[in-house]
């Protein structure tokens, strides 16, 4: 949004949004976090708000009538709204942005899409051929992540005092999760794999950087941890100095233990070495082990074409071995060095050193439209 403004300055957006959005000039139709759920098991009871607020969507867009339809991410809802848009308004341009990850499950994903969506925004560069043969358009735009600020070793120490932790003491990041049900599901196994970590390094110190939406939770999950955490709650600050302090976080870290997902890529960007784990429910877990097409989710390896970054999902999810990972991480180089080799090639590929994302991604829109 804020790259086509800079192209389009008279630009006016409408939709659906949270506050960094807003701060764009979009009025959300509603809030954004009723949009914030995965997994089948956390839709199914929900499905029909969802449904609804789908139409509602639907309608407000035809009646808009704007100059092009962008969708972002959340394909159970942004491509069913695309697709009851596109039923009545066909000559409407209709781009997404994030690729679907058919080169992970679900190939046929793309060529249904391709129904209602003309256009495709790509975040990895290996995307773009298989949105083309789909039948859609698509340019890589580069990962925000690539090029988004980093912490200084300055900004980083200032952290460590600012929270009392010693220079020479070892700081451990634990993210489990953006969503209330991940948070839940992981909290209390995260919890327990800190127990041998800290019993080998007593003095290390936990920090766990937090959304508004799941703060709450995360302070009264990780109350019965064996140690007491640094919550880092974005409540307590502006979001700019929230952002901040978040990545002076990362770079006060000597490794982390996160859920899957982008913050792996996050982690890569600040050269955090880490360890992932992710548990789900028992039905997504038997739906996507039938699909599944890779051998690593973890967006870090597969951008590597590597496999340092330790994983541990669904059955694997365990306290035991995730402890043995990070001790791993704290008493070996070469582990470590492997990783940051890892993560280095990774930020390169996703187009760290080039334009900003938002403007080749703006410049993508208008080229398309």
């Amino acid at each position: 949004m804020a790259g086509l403004r800079a192209m389009e300055p008279d630009l006016e957006f409408h939709g659906i949004g949270g506050p960094l959005m807003q701060a764009e000039g979009l009025q959300t139709l509603f809030p954004m976090e009723e949009l914030s759920v995965i997994g089948l098991a956390e839709i199914l009871p929900r499905l029909r708000s969802l449904l609804r607020r789908v139409s509602e969507t639907a309608d407000e867009i035809v009646a808009t009538r704007p100059d092009a339809l962008i969708t972002i991410d959340i394909p159970e809802f942004s491509l069913r709204v695309a697709a009851k848009v596109k039923a009545r308004a066909r000559d409407l341009r209709t781009i997404h942005y994030v690729a679907p990850t058919v080169w992970a499950w679900r190939a046929g994903r793309a060529r249904k899409m391709a129904r209602s969506i003309d256009h495709v925004l790509a975040l990895f560069p290996f995307e773009p051929p298989l949105m083309e043969a789909a039948g859609m358009t698509c340019d890589f735009v580069g990962h925000p992540v690539a090029t988004e600020p980093v912490a200084s070793a300055e900004e980083a120490q200032a952290f460590r005092s600012r929270h009392g932790i010693g220079a020479d003491a070892p700081v451990l990041l634990v993210l489990p999760g953006s969503r209330r049900g991940e948070v839940a599901r992981l909290s209390p196994i995260f919890g327990e794999a800190l127990r041998p970590v800290l019993a080998a390094y007593p003095d290390l110190r936990v920090v766990l950087p937090t959304l508004a939406a799941v703060a709450d939770d995360v302070a009264e999950l990780t109350a019965s941890w064996p140690v007491s955490p640094v919550i880092l709650d974005p409540r307590e600050r502006s979001a700019a100095d929230a952002a901040v302090e978040k990545r002076a976080a990362f770079a006060a870290a000597d490794l982390a233990l996160a859920a899957s997902g982008t913050v792996s890529l996050e982690l890569a960007a600040a050269a955090t070495p880490m360890v992932i784990a992710y548990d789900m429910s028992w039905l997504s877990k038997q739906v996507i082990r039938m699909m599944l097409r890779i051998d690593t989710v973890t967006l870090v390896n597969l951008v590597s074409d590597t496999h340092a970054v330790p994983e541990f999902l669904a059955e694997n999810c365990r306290p035991g071995p995730i402890s043995d990972a990070l001790l791993q991480l704290l008493e070996d180089g070469a582990a470590r060095q492997a990783q940051l080799d890892a993560a280095d090639l990774a930020m390169d590929r996703l187009g760290r050193g080039g334009d900003a994302p938002g403007l080749r991604a703006a410049a993508s829109v208008l080229r398309a439209i």
